[in-house]
């Protein structure tokens, strides 16, 4: 079942970073080349942006930005929990590190700089730390 209480989103979070490293693209035909398979779409209306494995977007040579780690926040956070994300994004603000959220129907996840994901983890990890 989804959790909206703050309090114990952030008292059950299990921050957890993934492998490859991530790339924001964008294709202004709205169009993914065939064969990709995005960690993410979004559309808008300069085109498509598509979030992809940097191997992919190296072999391609498809011209990309924001090279990135994914940290899923492993506790099944609600669409209609308040203030959850703030908190995350207010603990990495006070360390001095962006990061770009992304909700999924189970959990939220976010993107770190790639030299600023371990740090980033210890930040976030710190959020369950302060709650116990």
């Amino acid at each position: 079942m989804s959790e909206k209480d703050l309090a114990t989103l952030c008292a059950t979070i299990e921050p957890e970073m993934v492998e490859p490293v991530y790339v924001y693209c964008s294709f202004p035909d709205f169009t993914l080349p065939g064969g990709f398979s995005a960690l993410f779409t979004f559309r808008e209306a300069e085109g498509l942006t598509a979030v992809l494995d940097l191997r992919d977007a190296d072999q391609y040579a498809l011209p990309y930005t924001f090279k990135a780690r994914l940290i899923t926040l492993k506790v099944h956070s609600s669409l209609e929990a308040v203030g959850f994300l703030a908190v995350v994004s207010a603990r990495l603000a006070k360390a001095g590190i962006p990061c770009n959220a992304i909700a999924g129907y189970y959990h939220d996840h976010i993107l770190v700089p790639v030299d600023r994901a371990i740090e980033a983890l210890s930040v976030l990890k710190g959020i369950r730390e302060s709650h116990l």
